[in-house]
């Protein structure tokens, strides 16, 4: 990770509402000599993170901290990075939590361009996993408030990954053909990948650069120990209502079944490719023409394969779950008014195919949706302007929109007779669009060396239209939102190396097509359809400091985040379902998303550090909680399982007390070994909702200690190869609100070998 250089924050008015909460972050820079990267070339291209807020709560990770930790995937590559906890519905999903929020609370960007679309859930989703890890470069994630820059959903932070770039030699041709090979055996997984990276730049620095690839992976069901209920239940010491087990008997009493590891609704196949082209056609300008390709096949939902109280061959399962981008993005000047100027033009395509199997019904439902979205984003900063004696001003501008057009339809089959009905509508409303966007600006002043105050504004819009759908009692939609929100934020250099910061922020979320017209099954029940929501808006509070010194960076962070009219499910009567609608009046618990009477709050601390020490060894460390409260809302008793609730209670699946540690050593042979430390406290404080959760054990998720080992090999830039021994001492853990329990004891294993020619 890397430290940031500069701060940002808010007035110091502010600073007295901030002693609710606490962050502490940590970026930290590779040593030296021991972790340069073993490339001959260059690695260049924009900078990493050019809108990257240097004064709020953040870090990243590098190639090298993903080449390190082998994660399984994209969203597994945030699990050390301070206030981030990563959730698992399925085994192929994955979504981090950014202090307490995600979903559509939380904004995904690659290279700069949204992920999120307008069908987004209100919960856990499984989008960032369709990022193929070794297509990343770096991935930066700000923590707190960030629609100023970024519009709509950035409620809880922003998660931005950014693509490899091309190696650049300083002139001449550069050619490497490479082959990437991993294996793992808690879940058997194979995987492969060939890329290419090939860059000709001329002695007047004019160049071309392409890098991509192609691959493959499969993995099986995955294997690791059971978690049981608490102590604290009357049913301690017994399963939780998922996952299910290969190995289960129902016949037999808990305490005499065989051991328990193989969890059914796990595995999935995977399909990636990537090509990015790159004309740097002088100093300073360059055009990008890029393609990405996510395709997972046979991806069960674990907590839905089979659903808690249901028979072992009832599954939901992804036949398909695709993602397609493809850009053009220019970088460039324009003078002083756009001393670094960008702008893109970006298509994506979201694609599911859902196969819901109901053999006792002899029945088979499938449901297809695919939104595609167009996009345009400009952004650009003017150069240091003197406004004054000793002050220095900085004005970055933009404008982005995009459009969504959603496609989805639903049928079943019946399986003895062969016959197949057509549903009168999908998930979504087939037709429906979505447009978004807005203007911001961003003003930044340094008055002195060692102040440095920044502010800015965005007006945000959208605008849903669908088609009412009568057959099945859905209501039409028409529209329109629109927001005015900004930031202010302060940074002191009160003494090196330490720096004070402080920070105000306020951000928006419009409903979006699936708030306003999704149906669908959800962990906790079935969700149904709310057309008459209002924005949700955040009041983010922050205070930080951040200290720097050769040997040791440290942050630490505490916050307050205020939620207006905050989107909550709300638990519903069977008498609530709408119309022509089974699903909904059969399932177990219903829910529809409403907007909180009162506030909503999460607040918290977040702190990380790294020491560097001799003999190329470093240490780090991370630690942070969240501590939630809404109001109580909906048909529902006063007493869930037996538990009071009062008027106020926690949000959904808030993270429990977290954090983690690692210790790096290097040698100048290549030679590489480590380790890393991830634990979570209990989370008892539970939603309405996670009651009825069947990821969540009876009376909350029990708290773990996991270690890991790591050790690596790299012979220049020919062979690299990297081993992880997981889950060193077979502990059983779940991260809280997955379906899935962590892999037990087992290998990870990384090949890279490659030449430079």
């Amino acid at each position: 990770m890397a430290c940031p250089s500069r701060a940002r924050a808010p007035r110091r008015a502010l600073l007295l509402r901030l002693g609710l909460v606490a962050t502490l972050t940590c970026a930290w820079r590779a040593p030296a000599a021991a972790e340069e990267s073993y490339e001959s070339v260059v690695v260049t291209g924009p900078d990493d993170d050019p809108d990257a807020d240097a004064g709020r709560a953040s870090s990243s990770v590098d190639r090298r901290d993903l080449d390190r930790r082998l994660p399984r995937s994209t969203p597994d590559a945030l699990r050390y990075e301070p206030g981030v906890f990563v959730q698992q519905s399925a085994h192929g999903q994955g979504s981090a939590y950014l202090r307490g929020l995600t979903g559509q609370q939380t904004l995904l960007l690659f290279d700069g361009i949204r992920l999120n679309n307008s069908t987004y859930r209100q919960g856990p989703n499984q989008y960032f996993f369709t990022l193929d890890a070794h297509a990343v470069r770096s991935i930066a994630v700000t923590r707190g408030g960030a629609s100023t820059r970024w519009g709509s959903d950035a409620l809880g932070g922003v998660i931005a990954a950014l693509p490899l770039e091309p190696s650049t030699p300083p002139t001449g041709t550069a050619v490497s053909p490479r082959l990437f090979a991993r294996g793992a055996t808690a879940d058997r997984e194979r995987g492969l990948r060939l890329q290419l990276d090939l860059t000709t730049v001329t002695a007047a620095g004019i160049g071309i650069g392409f890098v991509g690839g192609f691959g493959a992976r499969r993995a099986t069901l995955l294997h690791g120990p059971p978690v049981l209920n608490p102590d604290r239940s009357t049913d301690a010491g017994a399963l939780p209502w998922v996952p299910r087990y290969k190995e289960y008997d129902p016949t037999l009493p808990f305490d005499r079944q065989p051991t328990l590891s193989t969890q059914l609704g796990t595995g999935f196949d995977e399909l990636t490719g990537d090509g990015r082209l790159v004309l740097q056609l002088r100093e300073g300008e360059r055009l990008t023409v890029a393609g990405y390709a996510y395709r997972e096949y046979d991806a069960p939902r674990t907590d839905q394969c089979p659903p808690p109280t249901a028979s072992y061959d009832q599954c939901l399962t992804y036949e398909e779950q695709f993602r397609h981008l493809a850009y053009v993005a220019w970088d460039g000047r324009l003078g002083a008014i756009a001393e670094s100027a960008r702008a893109t033009l970006s298509w994506q395509e979201q694609h599911e195919n859902r196969r819901l199997d109901l053999p006792a019904a002899n029945l088979v439902g499938h449901g297809v949706d695919t939104v595609e979205t167009w996009g345009v984003t400009l952004h650009a900063a003017t150069v240091p302007l003197a406004v004054a004696d000793g002050v220095a001003a900085t004005l970055s501008y933009g404008a982005d929109t995009y459009f969504d057009w959603v496609r989805s339809q639903a049928r079943h089959a019946y399986t003895d007779t062969g016959d197949a009905v057509a549903e009168s509508r999908g998930q979504y409303l087939d037709g429906a669009t979505y447009t978004y966007g807005g203007l911001f600006t961003d003003l930044s002043l340094a008055p002195g060396d060692r102040v440095e105050i920044d502010g800015g504004a965005r007006l945000g819009y959208a605008v849903a239209h669908a088609r009412g759908d009568p057959a099945s009692g859905t209501a039409p939609v028409d529209r329109r939102f629109t927001a005015l929100v900004g930031h202010a934020g302060v940074s002191f250099a009160a003494a090196p190396p330490l720096t004070l910061l402080a920070n105000y922020d306020y951000s928006f979320r419009a409903p979006n097509l699936d708030d306003m017209t999704a149906r669908q099954q959800t962990g906790p029940g079935f969700q149904f359809e709310n057309p008459r929501l209002h924005p949700e808006r955040a009041h983010t509070f922050e205070a930080g400091g951040r200290l720097k010194t050769v040997a040791l960076v440290a942050d630490l962070w505490l916050f307050e985040t205020l939620l207006v009219d905050a989107i909550t499910k709300v638990a519903m009567s069977a008498t609530d379902c709408p119309p022509s609608t089974p699903q909904c009046t059969g399932s177990w618990s219903r829910f529809q998303l409403q907007n909180s009477p009162s506030y909503s709050e999460l607040r918290g601390v977040e702190a990380a550090a790294r020491l560097r020490l001799p003999y190329r060894v470093s240490l780090r460390a991370t630690v942070a909680y969240v501590w939630s409260e809404g109001p109580r809302q909906g048909s529902v008793a006063e007493g869930v399982y037996g538990v009071a609730l009062g008027d106020r209670v926690p949000l959904s699946r808030t993270p429990p007390l977290h954090g983690t540690a690692e210790f790096a050593w290097t040698h100048a042979s290549g030679v590489s070994a480590g380790g890393g430390l991830q634990w979570a406290a209990a989370q008892r404080r539970l939603a309405i909702a996670d009651y009825t959760d069947g990821r969540i054990p009876k009376y909350g998720t029990p708290g773990f200690a996991v270690v890991h080992l790591r050790g690596a090999y790299r012979l220049d830039t020919d062979l690299v190869v990297a081993i992880v021994v997981e889950n060193l001492l077979n502990a059983s853990y779940r991260f809280h609100g997955s379906s899935v329990n962590g892999a037990g004891r087992g290998l990870i294993v990384h090949l890279e070998a490659g030449h430079w020619l």
